[in-house]
């Protein structure tokens, strides 16, 4: 693992009461005890997409910062992934490693999926989360499926969502190891096409060498990447199955917009990038919106079947939030993709490093 570490990084396998969970943290810095940032990185990616944001953070000598491998992804075991839980699975194990490394409070930063499981944990132990970072953030009413600001299902059986929704040879390439760029669904393609904006990877070769390693390091097949499926009797002929990670982010098994309820808020911090083809209201992943846009056949139309607004409903539920007595700032960055850690490092530092020294509880905002 060493060829992937940037100099100043080490690697840790933390053995928790579930499993063995692989963490990486800034040089011989002890993790354990008190109060540390805590990364959780993104779908068919890894840890090693924050080592440069846990060495700037840790650089400034005011936090202890860890990232750590979600089950199923890295280093961490691979054990299946109940997705009949939604993402309560890597939530319990997010609090399994709080409690092997004896950490009092936790500042959350969740990038993508890694945000769904960052406001699934604030749900489950409210009191020992300090504060939330959102970076490119899934809906909270998951991902596929879902109409209007506040996360209505189009079907019932969440038809539009779940593992039937991968492109098949996108996890073809995954199995395969694929390093290359020589096709579009290659994970080196992915990275380029849609993990950033065009043009926002940095300069350095090594670190996308890096990055695609830490795409690769993705288990796939029906207990992990994407999951199985079922079929449905509504548009486009896919609904949830109960194995693996497309599967925890259905609208069937996923809602987080209880956070809105919560005696105590923590603040939070929304960061994403404007070019986000992701996570957006438009969505290329989305097959509502590629029907809309002719890529998928037999779309039924705006009104039977819209596509997600995604950015609309986390917006919605943060006002929500705000509304309801906690806190939220929203920075949106231009020219951004997926990956604002990534794209713009100085930027996302600075803004995350404001957000860590806010007060625990502060009056509701938003800018």
């Amino acid at each position: 693992m060493d060829d992937v570490l940037l100099p100043g990084i080490t690697a840790r396998a933390e053995p928790t009461a579930r499993l063995n969970q692989s963490v990486l943290h800034p040089g011989e810095v002890d993790p354990t005890g008190g109060e540390a940032v805590v990364f959780v990185h993104g779908n068919v990616s890894s840890a090693l997409f924050w080592q440069h944001t846990m060495l700037a953070v840790h650089g400034t000598g005011l936090h202890r910062t860890l990232a750590v491998d979600l089950r199923g992804f890295g280093g961490t075991d691979p054990l299946p992934v109940d997705a009949t839980r939604g993402v309560r699975d890597w939530s319990d194990d997010l609090g399994a490693l709080v409690e092997a490394l004896r950490l009092e409070r936790v500042h959350l930063v969740g990038w993508s999926l890694g945000a769904g499981v960052v406001l699934q944990h604030l749900l489950d132990a409210p009191d020992r989360v300090a504060s939330v970072a959102l970076v490119a953030p899934m809906s909270p009413y998951g991902f596929g499926g879902t109409a209007g600001p506040d996360g209505r299902l189009v079907h019932a059986d969440g038809a539009g969502s779940g593992g039937g929704v991968a492109n098949p040879e996108f996890v073809a390439a995954l199995e395969a190891g694929d390093t290359t760029a020589d096709a579009a669904t290659s994970p080196r393609s992915v990275l380029r096409a849609f993990y950033v904006a065009p043009g926002s990877l940095p300069l350095d070769p090594r670190l996308e060498d890096v990055f695609v390693a830490s795409m690769l390091s993705t288990r796939t097949g029906q207990d992990h990447y994407p999951g199985d499926a079922t079929t449905s009797d509504a548009w486009p002929g896919t609904a949830p199955g109960r194995r693996g990670v497309l599967n925890t982010v259905a609208p069937t098994v996923f809602d987080v917009s209880g956070i809105v309820d919560l005696p105590r808020k923590p603040p939070v911090l929304w960061i994403r990038g404007e070019a986000d083809q992701i996570i957006s209201d438009t969505s290329a992943f989305d097959l509502a919106f590629l029907g809309s846009v002719g890529a998928v056949p037999g779309w039924p139309g705006a009104e039977a079947f819209p596509p997600q607004p995604m950015v609309t409903q986390m917006r919605a539920v943060l006002d929500r939030y705000a509304a309801a007595g906690g806190a939220y700032r929203e920075v949106a960055l231009p020219e951004v993709g997926h990956s604002p850690h990534v794209e713009r490092p100085q930027e996302f530092v600075v803004a995350l490093l404001e957000h860590l020294a806010a007060p625990a509880e502060q009056p509701a905002h938003l800018t």
